[in-house]
């Protein structure tokens, strides 16, 4: 973040403020149903919260991206993960593919709509039987005249209950692999498409995530994203940005489970003393802290690069892998000072526990991350 930026720091307590006033007196309620209601994207929207990078003509601030991966960071370090990546996969992924690739009507149609959280976005890649193996989606799309004829499922698909736009990747060549991929802007009120139940995770809970159905959906022409076949290409194009708001996610939860434990640990007694004053406990909250400022260095020398236009796939892979895995890592260890009260759910360390694990998965799997980094260096 830009530290010395008087605008960024005022947008950024403005949106606590938000947090304070419109996340926290329901977040637990909403984390036991399972489901944030409708109602939250819009108030997010009238307050200037989605999409802040988003040029003026499209209803957006058109300010640096420094000002919407904060709030990305925020809401994670607030222990509302839920949110952070609701947020992150409205206006980190799915604006930026139609801001970059889609044509001016595009632009126009559905810019302005999730500026104002009329129009919640999601991405879909993931299918049953395709992970981080993009090539091996089977969701076809056949032009058939005017429509593209869309059948298939996806899963596992984050903002799935309240999706009204899907940047959904296909085949539309189903013979090819990489050069079969299109991406399709998928209006999910159009007949044929379903939404599954909302899929019961282990963290996230107030998280929609989803299966979605496509059974001959007819996809007006004119919402192909970029050229035909030219898809994995796009997706190649726009991941370096969706795993470093998936690593501000990571230093956010890092920060936040620093935050409750450091207050925690000068509170809490045993054997007549604070547990602070053990130093078992002080060398784990410094080892954290000096894992906090190693992944605020590498995330922030990224979002540079970023901003340069000169983040390439290997470092973004390399960003990804090492901060979710240190989230990961702090969680843990930051809950084993919290003793049998990090295992109770009433205690935010437990949540920032869970929440963390699928951050090593979605968005490509760590190991895929690893594998990515090494074609950089070795080739195939």
């Amino acid at each position: 973040m830009l530290a010395h930026d008087a605008d960024l720091e005022l947008f950024k307590d403005n949106f606590k403020r938000f947090m304070q006033e419109h996340v926290a007196p329901d977040y637990d309620q909403w984390e036991r149903e399972g489901i944030m209601p409708r109602t939250v994207w819009n108030k997010l929207g009238e307050n200037g919260f989605l999409c802040v990078d988003v040029p003026e003509q499209y209803g957006g601030y058109g300010v640096s991206t420094h000002y919407s991966l904060m709030l990305v960071e925020e809401s994670a370090r607030a222990g509302y993960g839920a949110l952070s990546t609701a947020i992150s996969c409205h206006s980190e992924i799915a604006a930026p593919y139609i801001l970059h690739i889609g044509t001016e009507q595009q632009k126009q149609y559905w810019l302005p709509k999730m500026v104002t959280g009329e129009v919640v976005g999601a991405i879909g890649m993931t299918e049953p039987g395709a992970g981080s193996d993009l090539q091996a989606i089977r969701s076809t799309a056949i032009l058939q005249d005017n429509h593209y004829v869309l059948n298939g499922s996806k899963t596992f698909i984050s903002n799935g209950q309240h999706a009204d736009l899907v940047v959904l990747a296909v085949k539309t060549d189903p013979q090819a692999r990489a050069k079969g991929v299109s991406l399709l802007l998928l209006d999910t009120h159009l007949d044929g498409f379903k939404k599954g139940t909302n899929l019961d995770k282990i963290g996230l809970h107030s998280q929609d995530t989803s299966e979605l159905f496509f059974d001959n959906v007819q996809v007006p022409k004119d919402q192909l994203l970029g050229q035909a076949g030219h898809g994995f290409n796009y997706l190649m194009q726009e991941l370096p940005r969706e795993r470093t708001a998936i690593a501000a996610t990571a230093l956010g939860a890092i920060r936040g489970a620093l935050d409750v434990t450091t207050q925690y640990v000068q509170e809490r007694q045993a054997f007549g003393q604070k547990i602070g004053q053990f130093q078992n406990t002080r060398f784990v909250l410094a080892q954290a802290k000096i894992d906090e400022l190693a992944t605020a260095a590498f995330y922030n020398q990224n979002l540079e690069l970023y901003m340069q236009g000169k983040l390439d796939v290997e470092t973004a892979a390399a960003l990804k892998s090492f901060s979710t895995d240190m989230q990961m890592k702090v969680a843990d260890q930051l809950l084993q000072l919290f003793g049998g009260y990090g295992y109770m759910t009433e205690y935010p360390i437990s949540r920032f526990y869970v929440d963390a694990r699928i951050q090593r998965i979605y968005g490509g799997t760590n190991e895929i991350m690893k594998e990515i980094v090494a074609r950089g260096m070795l080739g195939r």
